[in-house]
Order: structure tokens, then C-alpha cells, then sequence
């Protein structure tokens, strides 16, 4: 498991904020949903524009997104037009269990976890560990005071809990519902959770 380097005690230490997109009907109806690139629901593109009180627009010096709608249409209706798009932040690749349920899923493997079996055509916690690690080097990397990021469930339930240096498959420990806000940040030089699926 790759781990991550403590900062310095002098070293800037950046706080980070998380937003997962606002309802699709796939969210609604309990479908993973990772490549499938749906709209917001009517709900979902009220509830991300009401995170546009809770996110100050000036105060971020990096603005991240997921290549898809959902997460773009989140950030543009919270107030940030223009996110860099970075492909990391894409959705968990759920493979052959697209746009199926749990429940559905469990009929014919009982005992799975995305958490721990990934999904089959699709990524294992370890691909998704990956590309998470690179995603907070670059947060940890940035010079700015706060950076802002827009993507999904499960992908960020992943940032969670890599952050504190935990394995991929502690995320599911971690609930996160749509248009939620978190916040990353340290515990003097030690990562630390600030807050988590506030709505």
C-alpha cells in the first residue's frame, strides 16, 4: 500500500473541500453509476445550487472536477463555471454491474463489496487507490490556501480515507450523500477529517 510521506512542521498544509454531485436518477435509485453520464435530476440541480451559500467562490485557488455532467453541472450551478477537469476524479469503474443495484448484484454473488472484490469488467480497490494517491500528491502539492473538488460517492469516500492514510476499503466506512460538502485538513502536521457528509 502506498503510503504518504508526513509534511514538515513548517511545510503549507492546504485544507480541501469535497463535494459530491447533486441527484441523478441513478443516485436516487441506488444504480452504480461510474461511466454512464447522466444529468442532474430537478432536485439534484436544486440542491447544487444551494451549495453556492456554503462555498465562498473567492476563497478557493484551485477548483477540481470529474470529466462528467453530474459533477460538472454541480460545480457550474455551486458557482465555479470553469473547474480543471482532471480524470482521476471519475467515478469507481463499476464494470459489469453499471446500472445495477446492490440488492440486484447480491441475488447471484452474496457475499460481494465494492470495497473489497471491485467489480468484474471493472476496477479493483487497488486501481482506485492509484488514482486517488496521485490526486492528493496534487492537493497536497498545491500552494494555495483551500482547493475545491467536484466528483462522486465512492471516488471520494476513497480521497476520505487515503487522506488519513487508511486503505481503499476503509472508505465504505465513510456514507456520503449527494450534494454534500467535506472538508480534509490536518491535525498540526497530521491529515485529519474536518467534517464529513454535511449538508
Amino acid at each position: 500500500m502506498a503510503t504518504f510521506r508526513q509534511p514538515d512542521r513548517q511545510a503549507h498544509r492546504p485544507e480541501i473541500w469535497l463535494v459530491r454531485h447533486g441527484q441523478t436518477e441513478w443516485s436516487r435509485d441506488g444504480k452504480h453509476t461510474s461511466s454512464t453520464d447522466l444529468p442532474l435530476t430537478p432536485e439534484g440541480e436544486r440542491a447544487a445550487r444551494s451549495l453556492a451559500a456554503k462555498l465562498d467562490g473567492g476563497s478557493f485557488g484551485l477548483v477540481l472536477s470529474s470529466p462528467l455532467q453530474r459533477a460538472r453541472t454541480t460545480a457550474v450551478l455551486a458557482g465555479f463555471p470553469d473547474p480543471e477537469i482532471d480524470d482521476d476524479l471519475r467515478e469507481w469503474d463499476y464494470g459489469d454491474y453499471e446500472g445495477i443495484t446492490t440488492p440486484e448484484i447480491r441475488e447471484t454473488d452474496p457475499d460481494w463489496s465494492l470495497w473489497t472484490d471491485g467489480s468484474p469488467g471493472g476496477e479493483s480497490p487497488k486501481d482506485v487507490e492509484t488514482r486517488v494517491d496521485r490526486v492528493i500528491a496534487r492537493l497536497r502539492a498545491f500552494d494555495g490556501e483551500r482547493a475545491l473538488v467536484f466528483a462522486h460517492g465512492h471516488i471520494l469516500r476513497v480521497v476520505g480515507a487515503r487522506w488519513v492514510g487508511l486503505p481503499a476499503a476503509d472508505g465504505g466506512r465513510l456514507r456520503l450523500d449527494t450534494a454534500t460538502v467535506s472538508i480534509l485538513g490536518w491535525e498540526r502536521e497530521t491529515p485529519a477529517i474536518d467534517r464529513w457528509n454535511a449538508p
